[in-house]
């Protein structure tokens, strides 16, 4: 797993992003008490939870920073759930509302609600599966039909709720019909058989005969990707913290939520190991498989170029999974310097100091970009996982005056909010039906069955090879139902056929 001195080393310092101090009229700033929020260098580095929440909150003379809003909406849920975030936002616009009242300020309270109605454009726009919870619908509900009340003349500010809560249904309804696709793929049947061969008939298809030009196949698997990267959203990535944290009480609706979208993108990830593995192994021949180890280096390289780094790590993995590493002789005919400079990049050494750098090169061409082409950045997710956790890990939530560490989400906030940045460009490349097809749905090998038909190919060259070859010659039950135990494959989420040892 990667380290994380040199990632964030300077997570503390004053590069962080944050919030400017607040100026007159703005709130925050000076008070005394519990409700303090804390700055240094100009940033808002903490601040009871509280405190927050009315800096969430616009005046008549204030309007909260957009780059605020999206951090403390994202991570406000590893603190309170968000319907009862709404209902506080609701008491706090009650309490202005009443104030402005009291002194007949007509303007300043259209003003202050139009303020209201856009903070809520905002948070729906930004999350709106916050509001999948009825809690949540009956606070906006509550919270619109206050503010519509000062809007009785022209009925602006009603149009702008309904026009928000139109979007708001309609990302709703997306979801849930999303969400029911996904139940349905959950549990695939999964095909009854004997024990099955190692090796396929010599006549079945194989990825080459589907595709011979590595450009292509790299195109096409960044199509796979972006499609299923796409339905991630910020508050998955930020359950990767509300669910760590044991320390807090509350947990809100996402926690209790199967984080389906990323656990369907991690899995992609390993079938596509598990088929490029299976592609190597299953060949016959030692010229065709060299010729197929060769063809993958060249789709690794390609997917580099395109910016595609969790295909092109995908594919290195499946040719360094042991049952595909241990062919030597197949491995002596491969010409390797293109795989040399691939796992170069991808040397998990300081923390994964090459493959960060290329990252950020992907990253400034991305913001440079003249053409949809460049804009490609899809990053390792397993690592960029990774650094979430650990960036949770080393800093804690509070501080020792009780104060929510508000740097420390800033970061979060950073990182994610870059992550749903590449996932909004549009795949440039035309899509291939036939090609995709075979990718996500060719058969694919277990790890036994792997071993079994690379073993078939080279025989064992040692005792515990030899000791493995004999116990996976033994017959045993194959399940119709669910992989065996430690499998490294699963196919809730892999529309690839799952195969069980020694199948074709």
């Amino acid at each position: 797993m990667p380290q994380t001195s040199v990632v964030f080393s300077s997570i503390l310092g004053p590069s962080c992003s944050g919030q400017g101090q607040p100026s007159m009229g703005e709130r925050g700033g000076g008070a005394s008490g519990s409700g303090d929020l804390i700055f240094q260098d100009g940033r808002l580095i903490s601040g009871s939870l509280e405190a927050l929440m009315e800096h969430l909150v616009p005046t008549v003379d204030y309007y909260p920073d957009r780059t605020y809003i999206f951090t403390f909406l994202l991570s406000s849920r590893v603190f309170i759930p968000p319907h009862d975030l709404l209902a506080r936002v609701g008491q706090i616009c009650l309490e202005q509302r009443q104030q402005l009242e009291a002194v007949s300020e007509k303007a300043k309270l259209k003003s202050f609600s139009a303020k209201i109605v856009q903070l809520l454009k905002e948070w729906t726009e930004a999350f709106p599966y916050d509001f999948q919870d009825e809690k949540a619908m009956v606070e906006l509900k509550a919270i619109t039909h206050r503010v519509t009340q000062c809007d009785e003349e022209n009925g602006t500010v009603k149009k702008a709720i309904a026009q928000m809560t139109q979007s708001l249904l309609l990302s709703l309804a997306a979801r849930s019909q999303l969400q029911e696709l996904r139940e349905k793929l959950r549990s695939p049947a999964m095909d009854k058989g004997p024990i099955l061969k190692a090796k396929p008939p010599a006549a079945q298809k194989d990825i080459l005969g589907v595709c011979c030009d590595p450009l292509v196949l790299a195109q096409q698997l960044t199509h796979i990707e972006l499609e299923r990267v796409s339905s991630i959203h910020p508050e998955d990535l930020m359950q990767i913290v509300s669910h760590m944290d044991s320390r807090d009480k509350h947990r809100c609706r996402g926690d209790l939520t199967k984080t389906y979208s990323l656990e369907a993108y991690d899995n992609w990830f390993n079938c596509l190991s598990m088929l490029v593995a299976t592609e190597v192994c299953r060949v016959v021949k030692k010229k065709h498989r060299t010729r197929m180890l060769e063809f993958f280096i060249d789709v690794a390289r390609e997917c580099f170029n395109i910016g595609n780094f969790n295909s092109m790590m995908a594919i290195i993995s499946g040719m360094n999974l042991s049952p595909v590493a241990r062919l030597k002789k197949t491995w002596s005919k491969v010409k390797t310097a293109k795989f040399d400079v691939l796992e170069h990049h991808m040397d998990p050494s300081s923390n994964f100091c090459n493959y960060r750098t290329a990252l950020q090169g992907a990253t400034q061409r991305s913001q440079m970009a003249n053409s949809s082409r460049e804009k490609i950045v899809i990053p390792v997710f397993n690592l960029f996982v990774k650094d979430i956790y650990f960036l949770h890990k080393i800093h804690t939530n509070h501080l020792p005056n009780g104060h929510i560490n508000f740097k420390k989400f800033w970061e979060i906030s950073r990182q994610i909010h870059e992550f749903m940045t590449w996932t909004q460009v549009e795949c440039p490349f035309e899509k291939d039906k036939k090609i995709q097809s075979y990718l996500l749905t060719a058969p694919i090998y277990s790890e036994e069955a792997l071993f079994i038909a690379s073993f078939e190919s080279e025989g064992p060259e040692n005792h515990m090879e030899k000791d493995s070859w004999k116990t996976l010659r033994r017959p045993y039950l194959v399940p119709t139902q669910h992989p065996l135990p430690g499998h490294f494959l699963t196919v809730q989420f892999c529309s690839g056929k799952y195969l069980a040892p020694g199948s074709p």
